[in-house]
């Protein structure tokens, strides 16, 4: 199944629309706008007043319409003729003039597309096995279990305004083709004495300190899934650094913790998770014993035509280099798609597309019509994955578009792995070769340079890639080919990349390569260019990038939590776990104050009745809102232990929601630009 519409909200469209008219206007500030537009999936380039527009497709499933109509809007509201596909299986539509935002998300919802929290601090988009529900090998499609995560945590409130962004993927089976060690949480499927459900792994990450996921759960029942997934947000929500960008990813929370510190906060948060989804419904899959049938076991990366576990049927392979398609090619194939009968479309973490569900008799007529839009099945050496790099991103150091044409995977189709700079979207820590950019001084010159990955593999049983040198940038094609030449001469008889580079080592690939690190006064003019460019290398200065976009601040992240938790008070009122109810509401109106507190300069304070004491000395509207505070916490306080009153307590609740709408006026009066609008409550009086 594609993205279904009902994840689209045109109510969500129209606020952007006016917040843009807002920027457009100069009622709203560059900054806040930033924040406010990257929840919403629009990402700013190097290039003034142009935007990248990133559409969110969990599992990178499409219908051949609604490539369709991404080709119209290609062609209507963008700068360039291109659509790209990227490593976490979305589209990104490249030069959008920020004026044109909006038109394009709501075009994209009338085709049941969303950007929402395609970027920012969010979840982003879930990547699955590119084989789900096709593959010979899988326990289960993961499918269900991908669309069960979307609905719960897309617009979820505890999702709004995270410390930084946060990545997981859904494997049919432990081949774990989504790369679980590689993201936040990944989640793989597998049996434990026949008993169908999940591995989870937690806290990977590539980028600035890469590193392999820990074991979070070596085996949980699906009805498990969705709290484990929600006890891993609570835990990177509270505990996560929100004042250090770069050391705010999850991973960096293992690293502060330690695996064993780390694992019991899990536990604390997964004991209030579990009680919170105890009388929800939770999806199921349809599980079966792998392997079943003729058909053989598929590699990790699909490189030709397979015929899937549905007997008779098959699954047909695109390459499309470096990932991208043009106006022509994104309208040829959805009209060949719709003409012969498909309707799965799939986009891959190396940048291609799959065709599947396709008839034996339909194979060859696919493959003819396919040619005449100038692509194909994959070949030897094309598995070449690249990010824009400086081509568009703020970010970008080096011109990986332009280096990763001129590389090849050679005859042992190999995977090379481009990245413009270390954040590393092309995924380099992965690939057979993986390489990203960097900028070193050389004898007073400024030379590009590619850091090189040697045998990494992101999938089941693998690793992170071995680190070795750093060779200049108009080198790295020599580097590449002498790594294929060596392999091809010294492997031993049908060796892996991946098990010759661990046998070699790290100091071998140095000594390999270590003549193009040697730069003499002779060679500095030629190797001071980048790919593609004529004059001087230099890194350009942006403000930073957008990756994990602005500072959402103090208030925007204790209004989302403060709605998380009157989610939790009403499921513990559901299971009659009134204490626990008591402590959320009490929660809420700590996190609310603090939030007051801040915007009027107050000391913030955790005791409720301090809270209510400052918020009392404060204006004539703090002050009011203080005596009721104060009234509201007195009541909640003599509801505990033996004297709780339940009609009571519903009353309070409904008065604390009341509050919190007039906490959000305050602080939205304080802070005109503020936007709270996707975590307030729906209460009495406010529909």
């Amino acid at each position: 199944m594609a993205l279904s519409s009902t994840v689209v909200d045109f109510e969500e469209i129209k606020r952007y629309e006016s917040g843009l008219q807002s920027f457009l206007d100069d009622r709203m500030d560059a900054d806040r706008f930033m924040a406010f537009r990257l929840q919403h999936g629009i990402y700013g380039q190097r290039q003034p007043g142009l935007h990248m527009v990133r559409i969110k497709l969990p599992g990178g499933q499409l219908t051949p319409s609604q490539l369709d109509a991404i080709a119209d809007i290609v062609e209507q509201y963008s700068q360039h003729d291109k659509a790209e596909i990227t490593t976490r299986q979305d589209i990104q539509l490249h030069f959008v003039p920020v004026a044109e935002t909006g038109k394009v998300m709501r075009k994209l919802g009338e085709a049941g597309l969303t950007t929402r929290e395609a970027c920012g601090n969010t979840v982003r988009n879930i990547t699955k096995c590119h084989l789900a529900g096709i593959c010979p090998k899988e326990h289960v499609d993961v499918e269900p279990f991908v669309q069960a995560s979307l609905r719960r945590f897309l617009r979820n409130p505890l999702t709004q305004a995270m410390p930084r962004k946060f990545k997981f993927s859904f494997s049919g089976c432990e081949q774990d083709c989504a790369q679980g060690m590689i993201n936040d949480i990944g989640i793989v499927a597998t049996r434990k004495d026949g008993t169908p459900g999940f591995r989870v792994l937690a806290g990977g990450g590539l980028g600035h300190k890469p590193r392999h996921a820990i074991v979070l759960e070596e085996f949980i029942e699906e009805s498990e899934l969705l709290p484990t997934v929600e006890a891993v947000l609570a835990l990177h929500n509270r505990y996560s650094d929100r004042k250090r960008r770069a050391k705010s990813r999850l991973k960096f929370l293992v690293e502060r913790f330690g695996e064993a510190e780390f694992l019991e906060k899990y536990r604390e948060e997964l004991s209030r998770t579990r009680a919170a989804f105890k009388n929800e419904t939770m999806p199921a899959g349809n599980w079966s014993q792998p392997g079943n049938g003729s058909q053989p076991v598929p590699p990790v990366n699909l490189r030709t035509v397979m015929e899937q576990k549905q007997g008779g049927l098959f699954v047909f392979p695109i390459s499309v280099p470096l990932g991208e398609l043009g106006i022509e090619q994104l309208r040829g194939i959805a009209r060949h798609a719709a003409e012969l009968g498909i309707e799965d479309i799939r986009c891959t973490q190396e940048q291609n597309l799959l065709l599947a569900n396709i008839a034996d008799a339909t194979v060859k007529e696919l493959r003819s019509r396919i040619a005449t839009l100038d692509l194909g099945e994959p070949k030897a050496g094309d598995n070449i994955v690249s990010c824009p790099g400086t081509s568009t991103c703020r970010l970008g150091i080096t011109a990986s578009k332009e280096a990763a044409p001129k590389l090849s995977g050679g005859s042992h189709d190999l995977r090379l792995r481009v990245s413009g700079c270390h954040n590393g979207c092309a995924q380099p820590e992965t690939g057979d070769i993986g390489i990203y950019g960097e900028g070193k001084r050389i004898q007073g010159r400024l030379i590009p340079h590619y850091q090189i990955y040697f045998g990494g593999n992101g999938c089941g049983d693998g690793e992170l890639g071995i680190k070795g040198p750093t060779v200049p940038a108009m080198l790295i094609g020599t580097a590449v080919r002498r790594m294929h030449q060596t392999y091809d001469r010294e492997r031993k008889q049908n060796e892996t990349f991946f098990t010759w580079s661990r046998r070699n080592g790290a100091d071998f690939f140095s000594n390999l390569l270590s003549d193009l690190k040697e730069i003499t006064a002779d060679d500095l003019d030629f190797l001071a260019r980048d790919h593609g460019e004529n004059e001087q290398f230099r890194v350009e200065q942006f403000g930073g990038g957008e990756c994990a976009g602005a500072d959402q601040g103090v208030v925007a992240a204790n209004f989302a939590e403060a709605a998380h938790e009157r989610n939790y008070r009403i499921a513990f009122v559901m299971q009659r776990k009134y204490d626990e109810a008591i402590e959320c509401a009490e929660q809420m109106l700590r996190l609310l104050g603090r939030s007051l507190q801040f915007l009027v300069n107050q000391p913030q304070s955790d005791n409720l009745e301090e809270i209510a004491a400052q918020l009392q000395s404060g204006s004539s509207e703090t002050a009011e809102a203080g005596n009721t505070l104060a009234r509201i916490i007195a009541e909640l306080e003599a509801l505990k232990g033996d004297s709780f009153d339940e009609p009571r307590f519903s009353q309070l609740t409904e008065q604390v929601d009341d509050w919190m709408w007039k906490a959000a006026g305050i602080c939205q009066k304080l802070d005109p630009q503020l936007d709270l609008t996707s975590t307030l409550p729906t209460p009495v009086g406010h529909k």
